[in-house]
């Protein structure tokens, strides 16, 4: 099998020659770290792991990106507004005016180049007359929405042997951020009627884009950010989910099917077993990242879920941080999950920097065994 097959294979409960092998990576201070810990600052991580473990690269065709951009066109200007007391004031590429520690720059809230912390003093969507400002920024006909050679990427991309995944922000995620959060869960008591016109408008765009998509490629998995659970419970109601939220659910699920998409993923950080359910039936068939932390236990998932659902993710980076046995047990625990297949283990959110080089390496080594790598 190649690296598609088995994907697919794997996510859809099927029978991969083995599970692929997906640990997790770094983010800028967990590379600073390790660069003192044993990896060598001249490498790159990825290569340089598979070479400590002995795993031999698998050949790939090269990378074509599918290029469609489901972001706002133009993006704002990026630029510092205020410099105070270690921080600076910024307005980021979506609008919002964020204050952000002066260690890093206004790049670190384009990319997640590393865990940055940051406070929103103002966000672009605080009224009608700011709602039809920002509708503009989402023609679909807008240049540079699809590149000029669409036709050409999606006839390479025909012959693929890597799974091709395409992203976009959920409901929730996109009228957050157009509104910020505190501003959308009131707007949801408030003004209902005015959060159903923007969450229409967010599914009407989506679908238009993800029907131009399918006329050219079918891909192997839509993939929804829909970040919307605290530690413990969803952000909103499961009414209020799935009177704003599961009716675009549904909107994209149901075409991506029918174009022959076998599966549709949603990410959400925080405790996600209020909205599993929801979620399922309104067509997701994968999700991740499981945080451990905030009491997501795959393991009874499995066992509440069935094969309904697949994950990813799902293994607690605060044991890859301790290492050893307390590793070890917690590789143990989810082990039936992966015999059971519809699992892709990994860590349950990007690897921090407490997580030291050798143990990376050591639960990097433990996990390829468990899934056929090694």
């Amino acid at each position: 099998m190649n690296s598609r097959e088995r994907f697919v294979a794997t996510l859809t409960f099927g029978s991969p020659d083995r599970i692929p092998f997906s640990p997790g990576g770094p983010r800028e201070s967990t590379l600073a770290a390790w660069h003192t810990q044993g990896l060598p600052r001249d490498v790159e991580w990825w290569p340089y792991l598979l070479e400590t473990l002995g795993i031999r690269p698998e050949p790939s065709r090269p990378r074509v990106d599918l290029g469609v951009d489901f972001r706002l066109i133009p993006q704002f200007e990026e630029k510092v507004l205020e410099r105070r007391d270690g921080h600076l004031v910024v307005q980021d590429w979506k609008g919002n005016i964020c204050e952000i520690s002066d260690r890093f720059d206004v790049t670190y809230l384009r990319l997640p180049k590393d865990f940055v912390t940051r406070r929103w003093l103002k966000c672009p969507v605080a009224d009608r007359q700011d709602w039809e400002w920002m509708k503009e920024r989402y023609r679909v006909d807008a240049p540079g929405r699809f590149p000029p050679d669409f036709a050409e990427r999606c006839r390479e991309l025909e012959c693929r042997d890597y799974p091709l995944v395409v992203s976009f922000s959920g409901p929730f995620w996109q009228l957050r951020e157009w509104c910020g959060f505190e501003g959308l869960c009131l707007l949801m008591v408030d003004q209902p009627e005015f959060v159903a016109e923007m969450a229409a408008f967010w599914t009407r765009f989506v679908s238009d884009l993800l029907e131009q998509i399918f006329r050219g490629v079918v891909p192997d998995m839509i993939h929804l950010s829909e970040d919307m659970a605290y530690k413990a419970h969803s952000m909103i109601s499961p009414a209020m989910v799935r009177r704003f939220l599961v009716p675009s659910y549904e909107a994209w699920s149901r075409p991506a099917r029918a174009a022959g998409v076998p599966l549709v993923g949603v990410d959400s950080d925080g405790c996600v077993a209020e909205l599993l359910p929801i979620w399922i039936e309104a067509g997701a068939s994968v999700c991740d990242p499981m945080e451990v932390a905030a009491h997501n236990d795959i393991v009874a998932y499995r066992e509440r879920f069935g094969r309904a659902m697949a994950f990813q993710g799902g293994v607690d980076k605060r044991a890859i941080a301790r290492g050893g046995r307390t590793l070890r047990a917690e590789l143990k625990r989810v082990e039936p999950v992966v015999r059971g297949g519809g699992y892709i283990p990994g860590c349950d959110h990007g690897v921090p920097a407490d997580v030291a080089w050798p143990d990376f390496v050591e639960y990097s080594r433990v996990l390829a065994q468990m899934t056929g790598g090694l």
